[in-house]
Formats: C-alpha cells, sequence, structure tokens
C-alpha cells in the first residue's frame, strides 16, 4: 500500500505511458515534494522538483487573477460592456438553438460583460456536446486546445471569433476554455501591454514566478519536459519537444492555456490566494475569484468538465464533498497536458501535480485522482 507521495506516482509513472510527474502537497511551512521517472521517454533526464512543464489549463486562475488587479486599477469594470476593448464582440450573434445550424442566428439580448467572460458565460467556448455544429469552428478556426501556438495573432484571432456565433446568450450557459483567451486579448488592448509582459510586471515578478511564461529561455531548455500524447497502440507518442513550440513567443498568447510553469512558481500563486491576496490582490477580488458563481441548472449541464462542482474566476470550486478530494470552497482547476493545481482555504493547502501526457478527454485521470486522494489524507 503506498505510504507517500513518492509512491502514488512511483505506480503511475512505473506501468507508463506516463514518463514522469512532479508532485506537491503543501500546508504552511510543510511541504513535502516528489518527483519521479524522466523528461522524456528515453529517460535522458531524470525529472526534478525544478522541471518546466506546458501547463495548460491551469494558466486560467492566473489570468482571472491578472483580470481582477485590472478592476483593482479602476481600468475595467466586472459589469463592464467587453466591446469597449473588444469591438469585435460589439453585435454579436447567437444560435437559435445550440445544436443547430451556424447560419440559424439571433442577436445576442444584451452585451458581453467582463464577469461573463470572467465566469465562462459569455455564450463561447465548450459543451457538454462536442458534435455539435458550433464547436467545430473552435478548433479549426480558433486553434483551441493543448497546442496554442497554432493561433494567429490576437487581431486576426478576435477578427475570426466575432463571425463564430454564440452557443448561448450571454451569462445562459457555462462553456469551457474560450473566455480565457477572449479574457487575454481583452487585458493586453485595457493595459497597452502583450498579455506576457503584463503578467510578467504585476504577477510572476512579485511573487517571485521566474520560471513561468509563455516561452521557456534557451538557457533553461534543459530543464523542459516533452510533451506526449497515446497513440493508436496504447504508446506515448511525442506532441512537443523542449526545442518545439514553446522555445519561442507565439504570435498568440494564450490566456486559457499557454504558460510553462513549476511547481514552485505555481505555489507562488496558490500561496498568495490563500494569504487573501497576499498584497498583490485584495481579499475581496479572492474572495470573487473563488466563489462558486453557477446556478445549479449549470452545474449540472456543465457536469462533464466540473462533475458537479461549481465555477468562480477562472477555475472551478468545490461545493459538495462527492469525492474525498472535494472540500467545500477547495479552488483551482486541471490542465489537458496533465496537470492539476488546487488550493483550500478551510485546510490551508496547496496541491500540485505536473506530468507531460496529454489527457484523453475531460475527466481526469487515474494519476491526478490518486494524487488528489491522496493530498486530501496528507
Amino acid at each position: 500500500m503506498a505510504t507517500d507521495l513518492h509512491d502514488i506516482l512511483e505506480a503511475h509513472v512505473s506501468k507508463g505511458p506516463v514518463p514522469g510527474a512532479v508532485g506537491l502537497v503543501a500546508r504552511g511551512d510543510r511541504i513535502e515534494v516528489s518527483a519521479v521517472g524522466s523528461a522524456d521517454i528515453e529517460g535522458t533526464a531524470p525529472m526534478t522538483r525544478e522541471s518546466i512543464f506546458r501547463i495548460a489549463s491551469i494558466t486560467k486562475p492566473i489570468v482571472a487573477a491578472a483580470a481582477m488587479l485590472l478592476v483593482e486599477d479602476g481600468r475595467i469594470g466586472l459589469d463592464d460592456p467587453v466591446d469597449r476593448w473588444l469591438p469585435e464582440l460589439a453585435s454579436p450573434k447567437v444560435l437559435r438553438t445550440p445544436s443547430g445550424p451556424l447560419d440559424d442566428v439571433v442577436p445576442a439580448t444584451r452585451p458581453i460583460t467582463v464577469l461573463d467572460l470572467q465566469t465562462f458565460r459569455a455564450g463561447y467556448g465548450f459543451p457538454a456536446d462536442f458534435s455539435v455544429p458550433g464547436v467545430a469552428p473552435l478548433f479549426s478556426e480558433l486553434k483551441q486546445g493543448p497546442e496554442p501556438a497554432a493561433a494567429p495573432a490576437p487581431d486576426e484571432w478576435m477578427a475570426t471569433l466575432a463571425r463564430i456565433p454564440l452557443l448561448h446568450q450571454p451569462g445562459e450557459a457555462w462553456l469551457y476554455n474560450t473566455c480565457s483567451d477572449i479574457l487575454g486579448v481583452l487585458i493586453a488592448r485595457a493595459t497597452g501591454a502583450s498579455l506576457p509582459d503584463f503578467l510578467a510586471e504585476r504577477i510572476f515578478e512579485p511573487l517571485g514566478m521566474p520560471d513561468t511564461g509563455f516561452v521557456v529561455p534557451q538557457a533553461e531548455l534543459d530543464r523542459f519536459t516533452s510533451y506526449y500524447r497515446i497513440g493508436p497502440d496504447g504508446d506515448a507518442q511525442l506532441v512537443d519537444a523542449p526545442t518545439g513550440q514553446w522555445s519561442s513567443m507565439p504570435a498568440f498568447a494564450s490566456g486559457a492555456g499557454g504558460l510553462v510553469s513549476t511547481v514552485d512558481d505555481w505555489l507562488a500563486f496558490g500561496r498568495m490566494l490563500l494569504a487573501d491576496g497576499g498584497g498583490l490582490l485584495s481579499p475581496a477580488s479572492v474572495r470573487q475569484m473563488t466563489t462558486d458563481r453557477l446556478t445549479p441548472a449549470q452545474r449540472e449541464a456543465s457536469a462533464l468538465f466540473i462533475e458537479g462542482q461549481g465555477w468562480g474566476f477562472g477555475g472551478s470550486v468545490d461545493v459538495e464533498q462527492v469525492d474525498p478530494w472535494n472540500v467545500p470552497g477547495r479552488y483551482g482547476w486541471v490542465g489537458g497536458t496533465g496537470t492539476t493545481a488546487h488550493l483550500s482555504p478551510s485546510t490551508g493547502a496547496v496541491t500540485i501535480m505536473l506530468s507531460q501526457l496529454e489527457m484523453t478527454g475531460p475527466t481526469p485521470p487515474a494519476l491526478m485522482r490518486d494524487f488528489w486522494r491522496y493530498a486530501a489524507d496528507a
């Protein structure tokens, strides 16, 4: 029977196809960290606490926090219509029915607001049914997914977005992913700075997150892990090497999933939220981020992604103790590259696990669940 974090991770890495993983469980000053396996399937370098990963969707809480900095600055308001900064979204069209054809549309009944983007209820994004016609352009045109470097530059991306109808009226339904990318563009336009520069200046540098960004510097590529997905034969197939997409700045800095980071960098971010903003954000902003905003019907419709739990700003919020790790108020998210990061205000815990094998769907894999189970008991 597994007795520590190393055992939990090793049990999965040793049998494959996950090449390696780094886990961290922190409560106050007590931190348990374990790194197992290798940075690639060839075993050219051991996984370490300093290994750098593509963190995918655990980028989202960081971008949500960046937006709250602008709210505190008085540069944007949660109730502000976004077309002030994103004129492409001034007159959005909405599918008459979510499963209908792309040309059967009606006008939006109200403007999209900043709050709609923060809560993923703007009308753009992935529903539970990926087969509806309105989903296809998100992949083919907007390049939504775990390889965001394929997306065009922000102005072109927004022009493309404007031609894609909303699946639902603003505020009506929770839809996954796209709102964080839109929010990233809004932050850049509202500040006149690029999203990478704004995050570096206002979040990464103040919190001491030197290894977090949208590109891995040449000098640090030896710490960067390779990224894989499961092939038809069940083996791990290379998607991106250290010298691949993240070795140069992308045209589109994805607020939904473009960051690389380490367990200690995300720990610094998580601890900031646990400390009521730690002087970076106000306690009120942290409460807004980590409070469930969904109706019971919205949670039920989104169960494929959030498994009946709630959603705050850029991350899920547990509202029911369905599993041992579902502590009410627990905030965080998972990433499609095999990453997960949460914080639990009631226990003072920050739990992070980074791996480099693509998830095969929205359901968290056994490695994540076993890590969560261990962390809940640690």
